[in-house]
């Protein structure tokens, strides 16, 4: 979210918020403001009250018009001009009180989130959607999803997940580049996996499809410190850690060299919500990076992107992919496919796509006169 926001940052004036949670927030008015530096972004915090959005709560401590009075006092230009981007469905009743365009950017299929009451979601989704100009959600699966819910489909604009600008290549990458400088003394070819290293990867997967590569190094870059709650994927990611090469979380301009350093790309996703019905930020890092990809079939969205990665179902399938791979150089003939979808997979066209369908859908209602 906060790459988009960047991004979008570059084409038009953003006021970025982001709530702090507090057991006592709704009695707290402070705010205060930050300056990212990767990416380069100005977020202004407000304290929010725990637990805000639960019926009991809500009702005893609302909190429509504080947020509603935070966003006006910081909005230049007069409200009605004013686009609000609402990410979270929770804020259903501040969307529904703002007098400018509105859009529902929607990067999770929330009502299936552990936790969360699928009922409040739902009417929350179906109320954002009403209210909303343009819908933004990130996938397809989502996008049918916000259409049961009763969502107009002429208000609907997929926006996938992407990459940063800097990280496309302006040639075809036809080879990988040289190893870091931290794990430039692993043996090649290196499969590589990239990203959140919790539980929306297969660990007992991966675990079996190290033990049927053998002739392969296996690099894992990205934060393990979330917790597992499937004991036997808990067990199998503490057993791959002890077998493979983990080099912990980097900052995320630093993950391009990573990637394209590897010899082939690893997505092993486990098929399970929300997980499946989203959109995958390291598919289009990789494509960027343009080394092949080796994907399971945890990610819808990936089901759709065959000719630029190959789809496995078990690990010796995956085994015999990157043998396969290993024997042409890793290169596949599909260098120039993946070179030009990735100059459409950055959160530099997203921002345009959204500001253009935004455009269109407002420019109409003015020549129609219509809601």
């Amino acid at each position: 979210m906060k790459e988009f926001a960047s991004a979008l940052t570059e084409q038009v004036d953003v006021i970025a918020w982001e709530p702090t949670f507090d057991k006592l927030g709704a009695f707290n008015r402070r705010t205060s403001v930050g300056e990212l530096a990767d990416p380069p972004l100005r977020i202004r915090s407000f304290m929010q009250q725990r637990g805000f959005a639960r019926p009991v709560i809500k009702n005893l401590l609302p909190y429509k018009r504080k947020v509603l009075k935070l966003l006006l006092d910081q909005t230049p230009t007069p409200p009605s001009a004013a686009t609000l981007i609402c990410t979270t469905p929770y804020y259903a009743d501040v969307a529904e009180h703002w007098q400018g365009p509105i859009v529902y950017y929607s990067t999770d299929l929330t009502w299936r989130y552990e936790g969360v009451d699928p009922t409040q979601v739902k009417k929350l989704d179906r109320r954002l959607c009403q209210v909303a100009d343009l819908v933004c959600p990130n996938s397809r699966r989502i996008a049918d999803y916000f259409k049961e819910v009763g969502c107009s489909p002429d208000k609907i604009a997929i926006i996938p997940n992407a990459t940063r600008r800097s990280n496309v290549p302006d040639k075809v990458r036809e080879h990988p580049e040289e190893l870091p400088l931290d794990v430039q003394n692993m043996q090649r070819p290196v499969l590589g996996v990239l990203g959140d290293l919790s539980g929306n990867m297969d660990w007992i997967f991966i675990e079996k499809a190290i033990g049927v590569t053998p002739k392969f190094s296996w690099l894992f870059i990205g934060p393990t410190h979330r917790k597992i709650h499937n004991a036997h994927q808990d067990a199998a990611r503490t057993r791959v850690m002890q077998i493979a090469k983990f080099i912990g979380m980097k900052p995320y301009g630093e993950l391009q060299r990573y990637a394209r350093c590897l010899d082939l790309a690893v997505l092993p996703y486990l098929k399970k919500e929300p997980t499946y019905s989203g959109s995958s930020t390291r598919f289009y890092e990789h494509l960027a990076a343009g080394r092949p990809m080796l994907a399971t079939r945890g990610f819808h969205e990936l089901l759709q992107k065959e000719g630029l990665l190959y789809l496995v179902d078990t690990p010796e399938e995956l085994s015999d992919g990157a043998e396969r791979l290993s024997k042409l150089g890793f290169r596949d003939g599909h260098e120039e496919d993946r070179f030009a979808a990735s100059q459409h997979g950055t959160w530099s066209f997203r921002a345009t796509t959204m500001r253009n369908a935004l455009s269109a859908i407002l420019s109409d209602r003015a020549r129609f006169g219509a809601k």
